[in-house]
């Protein structure tokens, strides 16, 4: 099995050494062999189906569905398949794995195939709604549809393509009139690579928090596969953005640190030629990165993921091993900032995919100064770690340069925001990233995430990926109520509208929000959305009982597009009732009407 694969290995390394001067010659073979050596065994488990459900319009459930329990599983087992025509079955709980079913006939001989249409949906919408529409932005296969012909009858179907769901419909497309059959012993080989359990959290901890805590950790075990995995559905591979977060996690949860050591490996012995890094690798059939994906930020965030790993493991040997990748990386910076100290905004949005969030309208230019300085200054720690500060001996002044020129250029010390150069926009991401990189004193911070509520016109996070670092840069100045209300509200609000697992895009004015303008597509097992998990597990300020956070969370924050707030105005009617629910289980008030 070993020859196999280290011939796959040799092959990428030779193809790529093939076209230029490799930046990090060797290194990378032997990079590629050690990701390859922590690459974690899958645990299997075998999953059954609980019930049987209908799928139902219903205007007050997220996108306008639920599911109606109709009955249990072995109701279909014993029931003559024939007439029935579509069934829909739900797991309970978000899987990832193997599907596989049995038919038998029940009664004369089976003279004919069977043909059947199967759709898989991690929310209920996702087997309700038409896949006709789409317009492929991205491919249409990774729509979880599969059209399976039985040509022989009785016989077990496992499916080859590995699927994300809860729910699964089954349609029948053709049958013979002469016999019938029945479905019987439908399972899911659910795979992930999460084999250790978390620590329970004290009994203090607020009942709401577990609730996130838990969904937290279903999506970052659902997503730890023989990488960290972005979506399990969809794009099912590894993104530099989310390995950050997933760590983050899984060091404060699973602990399992082979898995970030692997994905470290990995990213570095795909790299560029030129020894910058790709932002996303593809793992099968053979490791791969996709090519000229040049993300600026995640290119940075690596510096910060292997620091990160190094405090939690205290492995200097692999973090030695990587420094001269991280090294690399801080030439993006160098070679990218204007002699006043601003980052030159135009020149990387030409020679780098600039992303920070799903949104559209987004200005980029603060966040860009923000990030950068950031990435600086972690990556200066990383280098006092192993005791390679000489080698980057310009970070220091290269940051204090870069400080004055934000707080010189961007910040309006009347308002207390900070703004860009060429687009005057007030955005949560500006105020987050001049907040992470310590461009803003605490007091600052906490004046400029004040007035984002009170502020017209202000663009908010479109994803749970920024939500992240809005969570964050409450905690860094220090308001620590505000953030777990903000944790509560948000996480909390996707959990109201039947979460079981955290989604990759979530806006709790718009249920339809989708990147891709068809929200079906949408991962709603996404991993940049675990890191209540990190929050959660690494900070007491999370930890209080019911009754000493019973005042955020009913408290009525502004929801309207012009008002500013991302958490939202009273709450959409899933959620009044949700709370209303919540307070009832453990005996507080509930919210008010909006």
């Amino acid at each position: 099995m070993m020859k196999p694969i280290l011939f796959s290995l040799t092959l990428v390394f030779t193809t790529l050494a093939c076209f230029a001067q490799d930046y990090y010659g060797n290194n990378r073979k032997q990079w590629l062999q050690k990701a390859e050596q922590y690459k974690p065994k899958l645990i299997i488990t075998e999953k059954k189906p609980l019930k049987v459900v209908d799928i139902v319009p219903d205007t007050q459930s997220f996108q306008k569905y639920k599911a109606v329990d109709v009955s249990p599983i072995d109701s279909l087992y014993s029931m003559p398949f024939r007439l029935k025509k579509e069934i829909t079955i739900d797991f309970g709980e978000h899987l990832t794995g193997y599907f596989s079913f049995s038919v038998r006939s029940t009664g004369l001989a089976a003279d004919g195939p069977l043909r059947f249409k199967l759709t898989f949906g991690e929310v209920p919408s996702e087997v309700a709604v038409s896949f006709d529409s789409y317009k492929e932005g991205l491919s249409r296969a990774w729509l979880q549809d599969e059209v399976v012909s039985v040509m022989y009858v009785p016989q077990t179907v496992t499916l080859s393509r590995r699927l994300a769901f809860r729910y699964v419909k089954i349609e029948l497309l053709g049958s013979s009139p002469y016999y019938d059959f029945n479905i019987h012993d439908m399972k899911c080989m659910a795979q992930t690579s999460a084999k250790n359990i978390p620590e329970e959290l004290p009994q203090a901890v607020d009942p709401m928090i577990r609730k996130i805590d838990r969904v937290g950790l279903n999506t970052l075990k659902e997503c730890m596969q023989t990488v960290y995995e972005d979506g399990p559905k969809r794009d099912q591979r590894l993104w530099i953005g989310d390995l950050y977060l997933e760590a983050l996690g899984n060091n404060y949860s699973y602990k399992q640190h082979d898995l970030t050591k692997r994905c470290l490996y990995l990213l570095a012995g795909l790299s560029d030629l030129n020894g910058y890094l790709l932002a996303t690798v593809i793992e099968n059939p053979v490791p791969r990165a996709q090519d000229k994906q040049f993300l600026y930020e995640y290119a940075l965030l690596y510096n910060v993921t292997l620091k990160d790993y190094l405090e939690a493991t205290g492995d200097m040997e692999t973090v030695k091993d990587l420094w001269p990748v991280a090294k690399k990386q801080l030439d993006i910076v160098r070679t990218n900032v204007k002699a006043n100290g601003l980052m030159d905004f135009e020149k990387v949005k030409k020679d780098w995919w600039v992303f920070f969030d799903w949104k559209e309208d987004l200005y980029k230019e603060v966040p860009l100064q923000g990030v950068s300085i950031f990435a600086l200054k972690e990556s200066y720690k990383l280098a006092q770690l192993l005791g390679k500060e000489k080698e980057v001996a310009d970070l220091p002044a290269l940051t204090n340069k870069m400080i004055k020129a934000a707080r010189k250029n961007l910040y309006n010390r009347k308002t207390g925001l900070f703004v860009g150069t060429g687009d005057k926009q007030i955005s949560y991401a500006s105020q987050i990233w001049m907040i992470l990189s310590g461009v803003a004193s605490k007091a600052e911070g906490k004046k400029a995430l004040s007035a984002l509520t009170t502020t017209q016109d202000v663009c908010y996070p479109g994803t749970p990926y920024m939500y992240h670092y809005y969570i964050q840069s409450l905690i860094d100045c220090g308001m620590n109520l505000e953030a777990k209300e903000a944790l509560v509200n948000y996480w909390g609000g996707m959990i109201a509208k039947g979460a079981d697992t955290f989604w990759e895009a979530y806006d709790p004015t718009n249920d339809f929000i989708s990147p891709y303008d068809f929200y079906p597509i949408n991962s709603y097992c996404h991993a940049w959305s675990c890191t209540p998990v990190y929050f959660i597990r690494k900070y007491p300020a999370f930890a209080g009982k019911l009754s000493e956070s019973n005042y955020f969370i009913y408290k009525e924050i502004p929801i309207k597009r012009g008002r500013g707030n991302p958490a939202g105005n009273g709450y959409p009617r899933s959620e009044r009732q949700f709370y209303r629910k919540y307070a009832n289980e453990y005996g507080i008030d509930s919210p008010p009407n909006p």
